[in-house]
């Protein structure tokens, strides 16, 4: 939802009209509707319009130069969009097929007459093998406003390895515990922390949980920490690996796939094949027992996150297939 929301404001601030087209019914429509009216609290003096519908109806969506379809079942309606809506895109942020809908029908989504921008290569390379179609690949930035070193002093013991925590079993929160647990077999001082928008139901194996911290906040917890752990079996991208590289901590990561654009294999990360839960607690214990190789790594991640991938040259370009989908101006 941030990239969604920061590229329309981006564009509406670079002079263009921005509409987004959002569905919402009941409680969550009066909910949204008191979103609209205050914006978000993390993206304050959010420019572009927001029309409420109860649900997407092709024929009743806005002219426009170009229409965006932000997810699967946004893909239909604007394939079947009037001519009126303009040049048709598809803005694919995961192979959503694996965990968000029903197989066949997100596919089906896929092989839509849609021009594809996918936030990764790796998605760029299951859209040209899996469904003969090419993509631009538009990696998402991370925000160097909200996520940068922050001087932190954290009492107790270390390293401080900082991971997700997900219900989604494909995140790999279980993977992830077992590899913390192996490597502090042999380095007892480890010390895991949690951080999730819902906390774990009953016992905690967290030495320390932030339950659903506020935004301007996760820059100084990041920091606060030297290791982060993804234990991802697959993403799209992978944004809290980013932010965490982009605010000092080094990486062990699965090869989940969307971190290929920035998790280097012992260069920018340490990477361990995908749902290899030894191999990824080796690479945990190899970090946590090396500060200097700790250093090197977050120095080399830092450096490439913050400086290979920027949002005003993501925006200009994105602003540029949108003008070269839709054509000239009447």
């Amino acid at each position: 939802m941030r990239a969604i929301l920061t590229y329309a404001d981006r564009l509406a601030a670079r002079g263009h009209a921005v509409t987004l087209v959002v569905p919402a019914r009941g409680r969550a429509r009066a909910a949204w509707r008191r979103w609209q009216r205050a914006g978000p609290g993390w993206m304050p003096g959010f420019r572009p319009a927001v029309r409420w519908v109860d649900r997407w109806r092709p024929h009743r969506l806005p002219e426009a130069d170009a229409v965006v379809a932000t997810a699967w079942q946004s893909a239909a309606p604007v394939a079947e969009a009037p001519a009126r809506c303009g040049a048709k895109l598809y803005f694919v942020q995961h192979y959503e097929s694996l965990y968000h809908g029903d197989p066949e029908r997100v596919d089906a989504t896929y092989r839509l007459p849609l021009a594809k921008v996918v936030i990764s290569t790796w998605l760029a390379e299951i859209m040209r093998t899996r469904f003969a179609t090419e993509a631009e690949v538009l990696v998402t930035p991370v925000d160097p406003a909200l996520f940068h070193r922050v001087p932190t002093t954290v009492a107790g013991p270390r390293p401080r390895v900082l991971m997700l925590h997900h219900e989604y079993p494909w995140k790999g929160v279980a993977d992830g515990l077992e590899a913390v647990g192996r490597a502090k077999r042999r380095v007892p001082s480890l010390r895991l922390v949690g951080f999730g928008v819902k906390p774990p139901r009953g016992f905690t194996p967290y030495d320390e949980f932030h339950a659903n911290p506020r935004q301007d906040r996760l820059a100084a917890l990041y920091s606060g920490c030297d290791v982060y752990l993804c234990p991802s079996w697959d993403e799209g991208l992978g944004m809290p690996s980013m932010e965490a590289m982009a605010c000092g901590a080094a990486l062990v990561t699965y090869d989940n796939g969307g971190c290929r654009d920035y998790a280097r294999d012992g260069e920018t990360a340490l990477v361990a094949p995908r749902r290899d839960v030894e191999g990824l607690a080796a690479r945990l214990e190899r970090l946590a027992t090396d500060g200097a190789l700790r250093a090197r790594i977050a120095a080399a991640g830092r450096a490439l996150v913050t400086t290979a991938f920027d949002w005003e040259r993501a925006v200009r370009r994105l602003e540029t297939l949108l003008q070269a989908r839709a054509g000239p101006r009447p």
